[in-house]
């Protein structure tokens, strides 16, 4: 299931809002909401529907999951008992760097933290990697095996990195283990179990104390999911089929030149508007996520950039590997390496194919760059509009490795922009591609993921906004919205998130 399809709109969100709100009413019932609160009724709802929403795409991947919670749960709990009791008392020291030093911890504490990391990770790696584990075993053995097949659960990439903060924050004494319910609560939450955004237990954990669900936070709850609906159906999906049209027909110079800005777009509105969508629904029962882009193609550098893009997993490698590892707080060179570390392993995240890794260590070498670059004379003289541009250009030839699994394609690509390769038999031209619809949906698109995040624009929208008049006519644009989405889901073929297949 996912949140564009018409089973999720027109009856799993509907369902799931109507019961969970239906028994948040009863705290206007001082005897119904604490039976409600003692048996966690509303939790409850939500593991239920979570657990529904993940057994969509089948049971057994389900089950896995649940097993997987469970083992992670039983690891976390023994840790818990060991700190209870005394005989280990997880100590820390915080020089300030955020690089956590652990010190007078028993082995036991130690080695359970340990073996449940790398059963995760191991678990991570033989779902999501099964293809280069036989390649592996292949080599070293001199077998041969053919066509490695492991049922992957979804969203495992996003589960493990869930679990991996749960072990983490509990190990260093920054949360604390709660119950199973609250485990599985956790992993499974609806919202962000499929493709994030990746929030960490200790900023999940305190939601499950006290939240609180009132009219301003349901109502920007929803208005959040309306526009990552649009962003999704509208032009996301719109983007996908021009660019589908495109490879299938052929191209020409201009043609290939306009899919580079093409799936720059889809990707960004694809995966914002999930994240859109995951927000608002969290906004809706209670859940104050943070967002998980904040324009990030107004960026000036790189390292902006990634300041700005996929806020969620930035932050978990900033936490449980970058800080580990040193962070900044070290030599030059040692700094470089801990940012090569950490964009190595975001590339190996996202897949097994080499164009992954070769993304992962293209954006390393920019961001380090862009470390040693940013103090130079030449860069503080730097115009900010040719800021802007070189680093949309990197982006956009990036974003191209993260596109194509066969390197290949890319070549045959530029060699089309740069006319050393010609399509054979082609179909259509540009003028045919680049009509009226075409040319309004790129626009809206570049200028809603650029301008709309103009500082001075955000401060005068939220000036206005508190007019009654004006709050009311954002309310029926985003009415207008609606309809205008559920028309584009309703009459367009299926079309997956991408950052579903990580």
């Amino acid at each position: 299931m996912v949140f564009t399809s018409k089973a999720f709109i027109f009856l799993f969100m509907p369902l799931c809002a109507g019961i969970y709100y239906l028994l948040n009413c009863l705290k206007h019932c001082k005897k119904a909401n604490t039976f409600c609160n003692r048996l966690r009724l509303k939790d409850w709802t939500l593991i239920l529907f979570s657990l529904t929403f993940y057994s969509w795409a089948g049971i057994l991947g389900l089950r896995e999951i649940v097993i997987f919670a469970l083992i992670i749960y039983a690891a976390a709990y023994l840790m818990s008992r060991l700190k209870s009791s005394g005989i280990c008392i997880p100590l820390q020291k915080n020089d300030g760097s955020g690089a956590y030093q652990p010190c007078g911890r028993l082995f036991v504490f130690s080695i359970i933290f340990t073996f449940s990391i790398v059963f995760v990770v191991t678990e991570l790696v033989l779902f999501k990697y099964p293809d280069v584990l036989a390649r592996i075993w292949c080599i070293f053995s001199g077998g041969t095996i053919s066509n490695p097949s492991i049922l992957t659960p979804i969203g495992i990439s996003f589960i493990s990195f869930a679990a991996i903060s749960y072990l983490t924050d509990i190990y260093r004494g920054q949360a604390t283990a709660g119950s199973f319910v609250d485990c599985l609560f956790y992993i499974l939450f609806f919202p962000k179990v499929i493709s994030g955004p990746i929030v960490l237990w200790k900023d999940f954990q305190p939601y499950l104390v006290a939240r609180t669900s009132n009219l301003q936070l349901t109502v920007t709850g929803i208005n959040r999911i309306v526009c990552g609906l649009a962003k999704k159906a509208i032009l996301a999906d719109t983007f996908g089929a021009y660019l589908a049209d495109f490879e299938s027909r052929g191209m020409d110079r201009i043609t290939a030149l306009c899919t580079l800005i093409l799936y720059t777009l889809q990707i960004y509105y694809d995966f914002s508007g999930y994240s859109d969508v995951a927000i608002g629904l969290s906004n809706m029962f209670g859940f104050e996520f943070k967002a998980n882009f904040n324009f990030p193609y107004r960026s000036k550098s790189i390292s902006e950039f990634w300041r700005r893009w996929h806020i969620s997993l930035g932050t978990w490698f900033r936490e449980y590997v970058y800080f580990p590892l040193g962070g900044s707080r070290c030599s030059k060179k040692r700094a470089a390496f801990n940012l090569g570390v950490v964009f190595a392993l975001t590339g190996i995240w996202h897949g097994t194919g080499m164009n992954y890794l070769l993304w992962g260590l293209v954006n390393g070498l920019f961001v380090i760059g862009d470390h040693y670059w940013k103090d130079k004379p030449l860069n503080k003289k730097m115009p900010n509009f040719l800021k802007h541009i070189s680093t949309m250009i990197i982006v956009i030839l990036c974003w191209q490795l993260f596109r194509f699994n066969d390197l290949s394609k890319i070549g045959t690509l530029f060699g089309t922009i740069l006319g050393t390769i010609k399509a054979e038999n082609l179909v259509y031209t540009w003028r045919y591609y680049l009509d009226t619809r075409f040319l309004f949906l790129v626009i809206i698109g570049i200028l809603g993921a650029t301008v709309l995040g103009s500082p001075k624009l955000i401060n005068f929208y939220k000036k206005v906004c508190v007019k009654p008049s004006v709050y009311i006519i954002q309310e029926a644009l985003i009415l207008v919205l609606l309809v205008l989405s559920i028309l584009f889901i309703i009459n367009s073929t299926y079309s997956p998130f991408i950052y579903f297949q990580y």
